[in-house]
């Protein structure tokens, strides 16, 4: 093990999840509109020193929505998947540091070797949209849809912001993984399989099942129910889920879901010709609204190809807007609504967390590592090869 010496090291200000919170040091857990300033140059250098000692040895992966001060340390950024695809293409990394939320870092986990350790620099990144699915509340559905008479002739989809969990549930299921950027090719593959009337279970995100069935199936509203797992039968009569072709799980993103009718109105009256771009996972009747609706990447794409001068509205997480605000000068962006914060669980990995993930790699112990129940890894990892199988594009959500 190669060893460092030089200076002794002051403390980082972290705290252990479930024993208090400084709202100083843990950005995102209230939100004024604008982050606190940047993290000290200190910590800067730090980080520089601790990547450069580790090398090869460590692949640094950043999500879109992360803060630039963390995105400038990332050997790749993009979405939750392609990253993870990403890592599994670089085998000779042994350790993973994934500047993102939990579901990410399993993805990975799942989808690399076992030489190589995924570390996630806060445990307290999750996702609030993952978290509305809880395994036993999915198994309970499937248990009543059993009761139901519908189980036979429904096919599972999961979003790729799920737990691994829930992803193996699906493999087991004979479903698939979906990205919102495929969203439409794996429905279109999961009712074909279901069949002549058969229908679809769609987890966690209920936005982006409705708005891909109805929008890009052509399929009707009417079709579409909600299960909410937290009440008998989802809430459901069995006739209304005989009758349904698209059974919604009652989740969605805390941050797309809350972008407003109002805001698309309030951005049109106010910028003369602006074009308002949002996720899927906003609610339909946002969407309905819109001029271009699509993933992450796409949002960028789009923005990036737009000639200069044209103005935009965008529905997504905060982070991503203002980098392309600054990116892309020649152009108009803006954020579309003005009172949502940033994703605060995505935030939790700040410069602080990031550098004491890597110094602690540095000195050999590993913090934090992300590591997959077998099993649950084996039928998570066949839902995923089912996406993979899937024509399209499957490497960006």
């Amino acid at each position: 093990m190669t060893t460092t010496t030089g200076p002794a090291r002051a403390p980082l200000p972290l705290l252990v999840l479930g024993h208090g919170r400084d709202l100083a040091t843990e950005r995102g857990v209230e939100c004024p509109g604008d982050l606190p300033a940047p993290s000290d140059p200190g910590l800067v250098a730090r980080a520089r020193a601790a990547k450069e000692a580790l090398g090869d040895r460590v692949f640094v992966l950043g999500h879109h929505y992360q803060r630039d001060e963390v995105i400038e340390f990332a050997d790749v950024t993009g979405d939750s998947f392609k990253l993870a695809k990403e890592a599994a293409a670089r085998p000779d990394a042994e350790w993973v540091v994934f500047c993102g939320v939990h579901f990410m870092a399993e993805s990975a986990d799942i989808l690399t070797a076992d030489t190589q350790t995924v570390v996630l620099p806060d445990l307290a990144a999750g996702c609030s949209m993952a978290d509305m699915a809880a395994i036993d509340q999915v198994e309970e559905c499937w248990d009543e849809l059993v009761e139901a008479g519908v189980a036979d002739v429904t096919v599972p989809v999961t979003y790729m912001n799920s737990s691994a969990a829930i992803k193996a549930f699906t493999g087991r299921h004979g479903g698939t993984v979906c990205t919102s950027s495929n969203a439409r090719t794996a429905l279109t593959w999961a009712l074909d399989r279901a069949g002549r009337g058969g229908k679809v279970l769609f987890l966690p995100d209920q936005h982006l099942g409705r708005n891909t069935y109805v929008r890009d199936i052509g399929g009707a509203l009417e079709d579409c129910v909600v299960w909410d797992p937290h009440r008998p039968m989802g809430g459901l009569t069995p006739e209304q889920l005989r009758d349904a072709t698209m059974i919604l799980w009652r989740g969605h993103c805390s941050v797309h879901g809350r972008f407003t009718v109002e805001a698309v109105e309030a951005a049109r009256q106010a910028i003369p010709g602006v074009r308002v771009i949002v996720h899927p996972e906003c609610r339909h009747e946002v969407v309905e609204l819109t001029d271009e609706v699509g993933s992450t990447e796409k949002i960028i794409k789009t923005i990036a190809a737009a000639p200069p001068g044209t103005a935009w509205a965008v529905g997504t997480e905060l982070n991503l807007v203002q980098r392309l605000a600054a990116q892309f000068p020649e152009q108009r962006v803006v954020f579309l609504e003005k009172n949502v914060c940033y994703c605060s669980t995505m935030n939790r990995i700040d410069l602080p967390h990031l550098v004491w993930a890597l110094e602690s790699l540095v000195d050999g112990r590993v913090v934090n590592p992300i590591r997959v129940d077998p099993d649950v890894a084996h039928w998570a990892r066949v839902a995923l090869d089912q996406m993979l199988a899937l024509p399209g594009e499957t490497s960006k959500d």
